[in-house]
This record gives C-alpha cells, sequence and structure tokens, in this order.
C-alpha cells in the first residue's frame, strides 16, 4: 500500500475496482482546511479520464507494472501486431488501449505497460514524437495571410495533421503524439 505522497504520473493505481494510471497531479495545501491531492486518472480497461481528489495521507492500492519496449508491426482491423524487441514474443492488443494509435508507423518501437500480477498489456507508451511523410497537402498561396495560419494534411498513416502553409507533400515532419499536432519540418 501506498500514500497519496507517492503519486506521481505515470503511476498505476487500482480505484474503483478499476485500473487507472496517473497522468497529472497536484498537492495542494491551502490556507483553510487539509491538504489534498488533485489528479486526472486514466483507465486502462476502458481508456476512460476522471478527474479525481485524494485526502492527503490516504491509502492508494499501487499496481504493479513493467515496461517492455515493443515494436510495431503491422495493424490487422481493430488489432496491431507488435513484437518484443528482446525475445520477439509477439503480441496482439485492441486499438482503443494505444494513444494516437493513428500516428503509429510500421517499425515504431513504443513501451508496453505489462501488470507483473497477470502477465497482461494495460496500455501503451508512443514515444513522445514521431517523424512521419506529408502523402497529402494542398498548395498553400503565399502573402495571403498576416498570421500563422494552418492547412490540413495527411501523412503516411492516414492521420490528418493541421500544418503550416510551407509544407508540401513529400515533406518529413515532426509530430508530437500526445497532441497529434504538428512540431516542426526535419530536413532529410
Amino acid at each position: 500500500m501506498a500514500s497519496t505522497s507517492d503519486i506521481r504520473n505515470g503511476l498505476c493505481i487500482r480505484h474503483n475496482n478499476d485500473i487507472f494510471k496517473v497522468i497529472e497531479f497536484l498537492h495542494v495545501k491551502p490556507g483553510k482546511g487539509p491538504a489534498f491531492v488533485r489528479t486526472k486518472l486514466k483507465s486502462l480497461t476502458c481508456g476512460k479520464v476522471l478527474d479525481n481528489t485524494f485526502p492527503a495521507g490516504r491509502k492508494i492500492d499501487e499496481v504493479r507494472v513493467e515496461t517492455q519496449k515493443y515494436q510495431f508491426l503491422y495493424p490487422e482491423g481493430e488489432d496491431f501486431h507488435f513484437m518484443n524487441v528482446i525475445d520477439f514474443n509477439q503480441i496482439t492488443l485492441p486499438k482503443n488501449i494505444i494513444d494516437g494509435a493513428n500516428l503509429l508507423k510500421e517499425g515504431e518501437v513504443v513501451t508496453v505497460i505489462i501488470n507483473t500480477e497477470d502477465d497482461s498489456p494495460l496500455a501503451v507508451d508512443m514515444p513522445l514524437s514521431v517523424i512521419l511523410e506529408v502523402t497529402h497537402a494542398e498548395p498553400g498561396v503565399k502573402g495571403n495571410t498576416a498570421t500563422n495560419a494552418t492547412k490540413p494534411a495527411t501523412v503516411e498513416t492516414g492521420a490528418k495533421v493541421n500544418v503550416p502553409l510551407f509544407i508540401n507533400e513529400g515533406d518529413k515532419i515532426k509530430i508530437e503524439t500526445t497532441k497529434g499536432t504538428y512540431q516542426e519540418r526535419v530536413k532529410s
């Protein structure tokens, strides 16, 4: 058993008969009243995100997990196939437990969180950013705006991302996986 002082980003806990991962937390010490911890929790079984407040010092049930590196092989319907980079075992995971699955390219290495109690995969952590090639983008007209304007573009995985007007088909761009937003153009 852990307490609220042990809460940190990425911690997996058992709460309301489900397993949650801490996405955000904030220790609050108000002027009046007892301290508390405000958290944002993501369910690892259904993907639902909820806000929860724990009183300071409350015991929480920590779930022991381990992380392993897996390489994405290919999608098949709503399932994604991965291979362990160390022992080459293959697993199949449903698309709904992968955040940013539309940005996942074949050969990409991800971190899979595995519950040590029953060796079941709980979640997939994508890399912070991915580099993808733009397959379709409308041509940008120079001089038609005075501010930072964007246009929709389709990348090689089929995902749609808003990019600046100077991005063209064939350009490689860096995309932040947590928000699915454009970061920068990558020189080849």
